[in-house]
């Protein structure tokens, strides 16, 4: 069942759970605990906003991030035509990107010597802007963009909040995750209105209607936009996910949602599925990040890939056939 948008996620102490017709204005899930423990809970909070970009020549995905002991970003590239993968990535003070509890109408910002990425959110069905400036390295070029997102279009969105206080969806003891780069602080899916992203090797120019930015994978269908956002988490299978099925009319709840890779190759195809049929795709990956942070008693263990997905999709109008449809999937491991 879809509750209404409540005001904010904790309210004199207490959490609010279920799935909601948008995120609550206010996300503020320490609000729940207290003097000490609300310090300690805070060194557990894990808040994020990550956006994967999709163009015909184009994919990029892009991320603020903050675990309290550890703030970072990262941006990767990846030239169609060419097969060329370009990363960046830089790391700060826990607790130095601004990661708005209440989002739209707010900025996220990160910003070191030579890294400089700031998201600008309009209303919630408005226009969202994404601004970057990073300098070359050694290992990959100068990057630079401004990108308009348009985040309306009349689709009906929904939020599951459920668990331990990280911006997270379900009841765990721990941090272990594979899916969607979703949460409560990202926007399922956006159509690009306009916008640039350029290195010294290449230009995406992006624009209405080939252009996207997405959680797990979208494509332009006979409809319009269709996509999927899907997770598993570890001691979390009897609990709602935020996993669903989006198009332009509905956001649809997906549960119990299986991962298997085929091989233990680095670069092996995963299978996802969901236990009532409607989810059943294989992910076959063009490229991998890597993330690794060890830090005495906290630790992240995190990788991406992108590439394709092919395999079936059913929403409540139809069922959508997907053929080589760009898209992410990761896992992360965190021990705090």
């Amino acid at each position: 069942m879809i509750e209404p948008q409540p005001s904010s996620l904790v309210s004199e102490y207490v959490r609010t759970y279920g799935r909601f017709e948008s995120r609550p204005q206010l996300v503020n899930p320490l609000e729940a605990f207290a003097g000490m423990e609300q310090r300690l809970r805070q060194l557990r909070l894990k808040e994020w906003i990550g956006f994967t970009l999709i163009h015909p020549e184009l994919y990029s995905s892009l991320v603020i991030q903050d675990a309290h002991y550890l703030a970072s970003s990262e941006i990767y590239t990846f030239d169609r035509r060419r097969g060329e993968l370009y990363e960046h990535a830089s790391n700060a003070r826990g607790g130095s990107p601004t990661l708005p509890p209440e989002l739209f109408g707010s900025e996220c910002v990160y910003t070191r010597p030579g890294y400089e990425l700031v998201y600008a959110f309009g209303a919630e069905r408005g226009t969202h802007r994404i601004s970057l400036d990073i300098a070359a390295s050694r290992r990959a070029p100068a990057m630079h963009g401004e990108l308009s997102l348009d985040g309306g279009g009349g689709r009906r969105r929904f939020r599951l909040a459920r668990g331990c206080p990280a911006g997270r969806c379900t009841r765990t003891s721990g941090s272990i995750r594979r899916g969607a780069r979703s949460g409560w602080v990202t926007p399922s899916s956006c159509s690009i209105r306009r916008g640039t992203l350029r290195s010294s090797t290449s230009t995406g120019r992006f624009s209405l209607p080939n252009s996207l930015a997405v959680g797990t994978f979208a494509h332009i269908g006979l409809d319009g936009p269709v996509g999927a956002n899907f997770i598993s988490r570890a001691g979390g299978a009897a609990d709602p996910e935020e996993s669903c099925i989006w198009t332009r009319h509905a956001a649809e709840p997906l549960d119990d949602v299986s991962f298997a890779p085929q091989s233990a190759g680095p670069l092996s195809p995963w299978r996802m599925w969901s236990a009532d049929g409607r989810l059943d795709v294989v992910f076959e990956p063009d490229g991998r990040k890597d993330v690794r942070h060890q830090l005495l008693l906290a630790a992240i263990d995190y990788f991406q890939l992108f590439g394709r997905y092919t395999g079936t999709l059913r929403s409540a109008e139809r069922t959508h056939t997907l053929r080589g449809v760009h898209g992410v999937c990761e896992c992360m491991l965190a021990r705090l």
